[in-house]
């Protein structure tokens, strides 16, 4: 029986490579789709991971708290924007007889500020935070220290600078002790941010920490009371779910809205991540469907190709079925020819498919996996188009009589 099927297989291989152009322009079709497909499904995964982890990066167990929200206007809802928050309700918060289950606060003030070093100046983030902001942005010092709660409370011009910024005003010099200009105003770098990278759509890397008191006094809106967001960290993963009722309802009575009537957003990581998966899952499926088109393109044409190949073949069809090949034996010849194309391109598809992804992964400097099991599913797909896309053709053959097929011309 297995050598039957070899001998099938080394005649549909013969056959095919009879009609090389024709062979080839048929798995020309299913390779594009293949690799299409897995490219695709790829990207949509690596972004998913890529903005997981760029989500995560933000914090640990992490609340965020900014103004504006839904507001009623006649017969009209819309989104209100101003700045709604405000110090009070960052020190509420910290109260732990109000929400019990945050661990800390960090009220952040941000603007972009104008930097200038001896040599060099720069364009970067500016953020008024409390010495807290490390704890809730899960951040670390590379080099020196961050500002202190006394720091704080005197409105000191001391800065923390994340290591892009470093490099770009201070290039091979260490910056902790250096004077920097921002917006005109001379301040002291006291420490620099170990390395994390973007997330979302901020550079992490990039910017400038003062403490908040100083940024109010020198580069405020003219309300020392207002924050532009507040960050906030849960005790743990369990009680994230909990603190996160705890804020909504303290800011909710504080501000003496209701849920209709909100003035302020809370959202989590959970909820980020949830968000933005929900967006590039369909995205991926979107262009997946898309891109499946070329599949079903490449089905067709290896039908046709069958088709074709039958036409040109009745002769030898009926001289095979003469000396005695049933029909069976036919049906399953076309068969297997189509199954050799369906997977040929399947193979060569699953070979564009990852030279591709590597190319991909070094322009956008973004890893792109394929997994194996989806490189598996892409060849049992291309190898069932081929199978299926066959059916037809080779029942036809398999139908012919054979005195009909040896009269043809």
């Amino acid at each position: 029986m297995i050598a039957a099927w070899m001998e099938t297989a080394r005649t549909a291989i013969e056959s095919l490579s009879a009609r090389r152009m024709r062979s080839a322009l048929t798995i020309l079709g299913i390779l594009i789709g293949i690799a299409a497909v897995m490219l695709t499904v790829g990207l949509g995964q690596s972004a998913t991971t890529e903005i997981t982890s760029q989500i995560n990066s933000l914090g640990s167990n992490m609340l965020i708290v900014t103004p504006g929200g839904v507001q009623q206007m006649g017969s009209f809802r819309m989104r209100g924007g101003g700045n709604t928050l405000t110090m009070q309700d960052a020190e509420m918060l910290a109260d732990k007889t109000v929400a019990p289950h945050i661990a800390a606060v960090s009220p952040i003030l941000s603007t972009q500020g104008s930097l200038k070093s001896t040599a060099t100046t720069w364009t970067a983030t500016l953020n008024g935070t409390v010495p807290d902001f490390l704890s809730v942005r899960a951040r670390e010092m590379e080099s020196g220290r961050f500002f202190t709660t006394d720091e704080v409370s005197a409105a000191a011009n001391v800065a923390v600078i994340g290591p892009e910024t470093a490099d770009e005003l201070f290039d091979q010099l260490s910056p902790v002790g250096q004077t920097l200009l921002i917006n005109g105003q001379s301040f002291t770098v006291i420490g620099v941010l170990k390395e994390v990278g973007s997330a979302l759509s901020a550079n992490e890397d990039d910017q400038v920490l003062i403490p908040i008191t100083t940024f109010s006094a020198r580069f405020g809106d003219g309300n020392p009371n207002s924050v532009s967001a507040i960050y906030l960290q849960a005790q743990d993963q369990e009680t994230l779910t909990m603190a996160y009722q705890e804020v909504n309802r303290a800011i909710s009575t504080a501000h003496q809205v209701t849920e209709d009537d909100k003035d302020f957003q809370l959202s989590t990581q959970a909820a980020l991540v949830d968000a933005m998966a929900s967006v590039t899952g369909i995205l991926t499926v979107v262009l997946g469907a898309i891109a499946a088109i070329s599949l079903l393109v490449g089905g067709i044409g290896v039908m046709n190709i069958m088709l074709v190949s039958v036409s040109e073949r009745v002769r030898e069809i009926g001289l095979r079925k003469a000396l005695g090949a049933t029909p069976a034996l036919i049906r399953r010849q076309f068969l297997v020819e189509a199954g050799v194309l369906g997977l040929t391109g399947g193979v060569l598809g699953m070979a564009l498919g990852y030279a591709g992804a590597a190319a991909i992964s070094v322009a956008v400097d973004m890893a792109v996996g394929i997994s194996l099991s989806a490189a598996a599913v892409a060849l049992g797909v291309s190898l069932a188009i081929g199978l299926i896309a066959g059916v037809y053709p080779a029942g036809r053959a398999a139908k012919l009589a054979p005195i009909d097929a040896l009269r043809s011309e």
